[in-house]
């Protein structure tokens, strides 16, 4: 409005052609926004929800106030509930519902058993992501693509172990070359092109993997599909039919990455007329599978390039946020570098770079469970929308669009669940850590979910793709422990978290590598 003013005060136009333009777009904005106001009063009121304490306001019209304030302090207030109403449930106001957080084994286990058809975890994840707007309704209809996850790629971890591992080295060598000096590095978006890279060695093969505008257009897809969806989410529903064809860019982003498919679908596509199913050198990564699972619609050149975006907006996103923190954990404490860089290098002299290997690096394994425990992504976890009345175990009920998450931060930093929970303690999951303290190693590991470890979330919804992303982020850790020193620059430690709404975002930093010396 005021930058609308601005160029017609300074254009050659008399005042009351400013006056014209620009009172119409007041009054339909202020239409829209007591329209706005009025459907998420008359939305968020419920008897059953009044029942439940509130973090902010609890009144419909006052809660706006505690949105705009969620997003800025949502770890506070997340903590207040926590701290208040354990074991029990409190709720946060959002836009456009109620969240109820629920706190304690009692009540997370009402969520986890609750079915599908009560508590939705494919509708939460559908609004978050405003999945029909920023990545096409045929994602929404049928995710094919997260049982080719689950299965393929789950599977062939062993077999394409080489390749990756072969990809991950190739790309620090390329993008943080080992010198004698140290390299100062901007970690984060560096990780995110090493991770794609990576990734998209076992989704699409070599040649695509080292294509810099392959790369770019994927990670590009990924930030501006969350972005797009944060922007969506502030607006009511009716407003965003209208909104989304102007801020969303599936459609120039889909048209890219058929560009660089195209030929590799027709090419194999041949060869399955010439040869069969089962010919000699078929290649075994996601495009292939995605091309094999496909019916219908979605052998379509344009369905399998949204669908090959879709999984590099799993795989690129959180795995790039997760290693940034646990690099950046072990810039700020360098005392965990040597005992890792020990104990990668005798399982790999016993049984060379391997997914098995991997498995035997009890150190590396439990300090990336330990970054996550410590910081993660996100403040909530097993998100799940109420698509009829819900009543938990105490009696209390949610009416039906209610929105359902557990505390997982606050899950994380309690003392009750973890001893000296506040304190980053990167063999914390060792079968046998410094104080003495044993764990059961099978229960501990990185891969392993529970209602006190819920970075990969937990029950049946539990992350499908984090087997891969286990073995992708232990592999680049233990690369690095063998590879380079690692250091923040003087004066400068763990930068500190930023949390916007529920999410949790490392702060861009500099880290500094150098070639090992000893």
């Amino acid at each position: 409005m005021a930058e609308l003013g601005l160029i017609l005060d300074n254009s050659p136009v008399p005042m009351t052609l400013s006056l014209t333009v620009t009172l119409p777009f007041s009054i339909v904005l202020g239409v829209l926004v007591v329209v706005f106001l009025a459907l998420r009063w008359y939305q968020m009121r419920s008897p059953e929800l009044d029942a439940i304490p509130t973090i902010g306001y609890s009144t419909s019209a006052l809660s706006y106030f505690s949105t705009v304030k969620f997003f800025f302090n949502g770890r506070k207030m997340v903590q207040e509930g926590y701290e208040k109403y354990k074991p029990g449930l409190f709720k946060i106001p959002t836009l456009d519902t109620w969240t109820v957080v629920a706190v304690g084994h009692q009540y997370v286990d009402d969520i986890l058993k609750a079915p599908d058809s009560v508590l939705s975890f494919d509708q939460a994840i559908y609004r978050m992501l405003q999945l029909k707007y920023t990545m096409g309704k045929e994602l929404e209809e049928d995710a094919y693509h997260i049982s080719v996850i689950r299965s393929q790629l789950t599977r062939n971890l062993g077999v394409l172990f080489d390749n990756m591992r072969d990809e991950l080295v190739a790309a620090f060598e390329d993008m943080i070359p080992a010198r004698e000096e140290w390299v100062k590095v901007p970690f984060l978006p560096t990780i995110e092109k090493i991770v794609c890279r990576t990734s998209n060695r076992i989704f699409i093969g070599v040649d695509a993997c080292r294509n810099k505008d392959y790369l770019r257009l994927n990670i590009e897809f990924t930030m501006g599909v969350l972005k797009t969806a944060a922007i969506l989410n502030l607006f009511p529903e009716f407003l965003k039919p209208i909104l989304a064809p102007l801020i969303v860019k599936l459609p120039s982003h889909t048209k890219r990455q058929m560009k660089y498919i195209k030929h590799i679908i027709e090419e194999r596509r041949q060869k399955l007329e010439e040869l069969g199913e089962d010919w000699e050198d078929k290649p075994n990564d996601m495009l292939m599978w995605l091309m094999s699972e496909a019916k219908g619609e979605e052998q379509k050149l344009d369905h399998l390039a949204r669908r090959l975006l879709a999984v590099n907006l799993a795989a690129i996103h959180t795995t790039s946020l997760s290693f940034t923190q646990a690099v950046y954990r072990l810039a700020a404490n360098p005392e965990y570098m040597l005992p890792m860089r020990e104990e990668v290098e005798a399982v790999v002299a016993a049984e060379g770079w391997s997914k098995a290997a991997l498995q035997k690096m009890r150190r590396v394994d439990s300090f990336l469970r330990e970054a996550q425990r410590c910081d993660g992504i996100s403040l909530l976890s097993l998100r799940r929308i109420a698509l009829q009345p819900f009543t938990f175990s105490n009696g209390v009920t949610v009416p039906a669009g209610t929105r359902v998450a557990c505390a997982s931060t606050s899950t994380h930093c309690d003392g009750a669940h973890y001893a000296r929970a506040d304190t980053f303690d990167g063999f914390r999951f060792v079968d046998s850590n410094d104080d003495g303290h044993t764990c059961e190693v099978a229960t501990q590991q990185m891969v392993v979910t529970q209602t006190k470890y819920l970075p990969f979330s937990h029950g049946r919804h539990a992350c499908p793709g984090r087997f891969f992303a286990a073995n992708e982020l232990k592999a680049m850790l233990a690369h690095i422990v063998v590879t380079y020193d690692v250091k923040f620059e003087d004066g400068k430690g763990f930068p500190p978290k930023t949390y916007l709404g529920e999410g949790i975002l490392p702060r861009k930093a500099d880290v500094l590598f150098r070639k090992r010396q000893a």
